[in-house]
């Protein structure tokens, strides 16, 4: 299972917002990481600018280059903004729907509930974390005890997230449905998608 496992909070310095989730590191170090504090960095050109928002995605979904590379080169295949289709590729990996129904506390739990076998779609086994979710498809935490005491323990972390408005959570039965595929509006992206579609465009 291929993810990044190197330090978070210095990637979120980087950036300058919380990719990995929020951190009292960043409140107190508002600045780049590294062992001169604060300094002047030089102004970005259009490529780096590009390259910054493209690895604000990358670390914000845990994909790695060649995976996310695939998920434009999918988009760019879609009718419509290149941009908003390769976000909503992003928004249904299973993973990720996982993760906004609060059946994980974050992305990275997520993937591993998926990747051990916790999770059923449409009442079947799925172990990828990549797969991609439709307009109905039911996700579901597999009726076992290990399984459910660990989606129960997350929903409690996830109480006071909120489940965006295209997915659907039954808490009880311990299942989630996608009502429809999120708008640009429903995500709210970190990055601006457009920067990366001209990146790769290059």
């Amino acid at each position: 299972m291929a993810r990044y496992t190197g330090p978070r909070v210095r990637i979120s310095r980087r950036f300058g917002i919380p990719i990995f989730g929020p951190t009292k590191y960043l409140e107190r170090r508002n600045y780049g990481p590294g062992v001169h504090g604060p300094k002047s960095r030089r102004k970005a050109t259009d490529y780096g600018l590009g390259l910054i928002e493209k690895q604000k995605l990358k670390y914000y979904y845990g994909l790695l280059e060649r995976q996310f590379r695939r998920v434009y080169l999918s988009a760019l295949k879609r009718r419509g903004v290149t941009g908003e289709q390769m976000l909503q590729i992003l928004e249904t990996r299973l993973d990720n729907v996982v993760y906004h129904l609060g059946f994980a506390n974050t992305r990275a739990a997520a993937r591993q509930m998926v990747s051990h076998g916790h999770v059923l779609v449409n009442g079947r086994k799925v172990n990828v974390p990549s797969y991609g979710l439709k307009v109905n498809n039911v996700v579901e935490i597999k009726n076992n005890n290990v399984s459910r005491q660990l989606a129960t323990r997350n929903l409690e972390l996830a109480a006071s997230r909120a489940v965006p408005d295209w997915l659907l959570l039954n808490e009880e039965d311990f299942k989630g449905s996608v009502m429809r595929i999120p708008t640009r509006e429903d995500i709210q992206p970190i990055a601006n998608e457009q920067a990366v579609v001209e990146f790769y465009s290059r």
